[in-house]
């Protein structure tokens, strides 16, 4: 298997979940890597979303994740569901990024980022669909 059907591989959509805050309910389609799985056997959970830099929201989650299988990737672009490893948190891209070292992608968005836009801090519900 070459490197990039291994990436496409990864890529490919193996569940759906649901984040509901404020008054946005939205999902997500999450790869196949260990990182996504890792995360899938947290859920549900409930803690809490915040705006960070211009780009993005970020949770935190109550344990870190693994990063078996971790690479760089490309192809970045506003709807991407990431974990940055360093810090343990859940990171829901509504702009534009470039891809840093320690960053996971766990999947994307299904209807794109309108619910992101919403600043401020919220209560933030995460359960498999």
């Amino acid at each position: 298997m070459t490197a990039m059907s291994a990436n496409t591989n990864a890529e490919e959509s193996f569940m759906k979940i649901r984040f509901t805050f404020g008054e946005d309910n939205f999902t997500a389609s999450l790869h196949d890597n260990p990182s996504a799985r890792d995360f899938v056997s947290m859920l549900p959970l409930n803690i809490k979303i915040e705006d960070y830099s211009n780009n993005e929201k970020i949770t935190y989650l109550p344990r870190k994740l693994t990063t078996e299988g971790s690479s760089p990737f490309g192809n970045e672009r506003p709807g991407d569901l990431c974990y940055y490893a360093p810090w343990g948190d859940i990171v829901f891209f509504y702009a534009n990024y470039r891809y840093s070292s320690g960053l996971i992608r766990l999947g994307r968005l299904d209807s794109g980022i309108q619910p992101l836009l919403t600043r401020g801090e919220f209560p933030l519900r995460i359960e498999l669909l």
